[in-house]
């Protein structure tokens, strides 16, 4: 099973393919052209063979370094954004050039937590990812950071990754790291068992990473990878998890073995709507459940009605995500909300035949939930 799956990774229409700072940059020389060089060749020959590819980079806060004559990736958002608003400039330069050489046109996507967690946004940003590939151009998506605050950040491109596989709808989705693949360990010590294949969860017991942003260029770490592979293997699309001085040989169309840690993906295909509420979206206030109304929604997959509902937290509008939580605050599901937050306090708790008829709806309905 595992074979057909490496084998299948090479027949794959459309891979996302995502790399991290400390793969392209160095803190004391910024871009370093070798390693672009290095990962376009090995994107225009799957290209060359038939495949769709988006390429989700890092790099652009780090390639802003050096121009600006900063020894260390900065804490201030401030800075963070300005070394971005160079950075991005450096980088996608570089990536046209490179990819030029090949005789392929880039299309550069910025995206902000935002622009996924809003429906709108996020369908928009699937007609652009769409229209892009159909014209042949390779979009190289990243987030925004110049724009980007503490609060709508995605924290981390790993997770972005996934995201974006998901939104594209592609068959796979290759995670490059510095280091070629996922250990039980820390790899630097020796002892530590290189992990093949994850089919899922119980083969990630007793797995340890490290603190995200060991390399102090980028923000993510073996956790964040292990995470987005998590998102987009229990949404469907296989993931192969290596180093990226070995993309040429985890692209490669032909051959069964492939470098790294591959991940199985769930044979069903999460609905993007479930998927896009369950992992891009931020909730905007919570409603308090009775433990009827949990049994319901959780066990019995009902809508949440007036009735099973106790509290409401947060302000929010008609159509916004929130967390439907117990009597405890843990939270069980998450849905989008049919009501404002003020118009939903006077009807808690009642039975909605004795309500307005303008207010005998659905607090929440049972297509809009996803069980966490």
């Amino acid at each position: 099973m595992t074979v057909a799956g490496r084998r299948a990774f090479g027949l794959a229409s459309r891979i996302v393919v995502k790399i991290g700072s400390s793969s392209l940059t160095s803190l004391t020389g910024g871009l370093d052209t070798d390693r672009v060089d290095t990962l376009t060749d090995a994107l225009a020959a799957r290209r060359k063979a038939g495949s769709q590819v988006v390429l989700v980079s890092s790099g652009a806060i780090a390639a802003g370094l050096a121009p600006l004559g900063l020894p260390r990736r900065p804490r201030d958002l401030a800075t963070q954004q300005a070394a971005a608003s160079v950075g991005q400039l450096l980088l996608v330069e570089r990536y046209a050039a490179s990819f030029a050489r090949h005789g392929l046109t880039v299309g550069q996507v910025l995206l902000s937590a935002d622009d996924l967690h809003r429906r709108a946004h996020y369908r928009n940003a699937h007609r652009n990812l769409e229209r892009l590939l159909a014209l042949g151009v390779v979009p190289i998506v990243n987030e925004n950071d110049a724009v980007a605050t503490e609060e709508i950040r995605f924290g981390d491109n790993d997770r972005l990754a996934a995201l974006v596989a998901h939104l594209v709808a592609a068959n796979g989705l290759v995670l490059l790291s510095d280091v070629d693949g996922l250990y039980d360990g820390d790899p630097r010590r020796g002892t530590a068992r290189l992990i093949r294949d994850v089919a899922g969860p119980a083969d990630l017991v007793g797995v340890q990473t490290g603190r995200p942003g060991a390399s102090g260029l980028g923000t993510g770490g073996m956790q964040t990878k292990l995470e987005a592979a998590r998102i987009a293997a229990g949404a469907g699309i296989p993931v192969l998890l290596t180093g990226a001085d070995r993309v040429a040989e985890a692209l490669a169309t032909e051959g069964a073995v492939r470098p790294g840690t591959y991940f199985a993906p769930d044979p069903r295909r999460t609905a993007s709507r479930l998927f896009w509420l369950r992992h891009a979206t931020r909730s905007r206030g919570a409603l308090v459940l009775d433990a009827g109304a949990v049994t319901a929604v959780v066990e019995r997959r009902k809508s949440l009605l007036p009735a099973g509902v106790v509290e409401v937290r947060g302000s929010f509008d008609a159509g916004d995500p929130v967390e439907l939580v117990d009597v405890h605050g843990h939270a069980v599901a998450r849905g989008l909300v049919s009501y404002d937050a003020e118009e939903l306090p006077p009807l808690l708790g009642r039975s909605t035949r004795d309500l307005p008829p303008e207010y005998r709806r659905e607090v929440v309905h049972r297509d809009d939930v996803v069980i966490l």
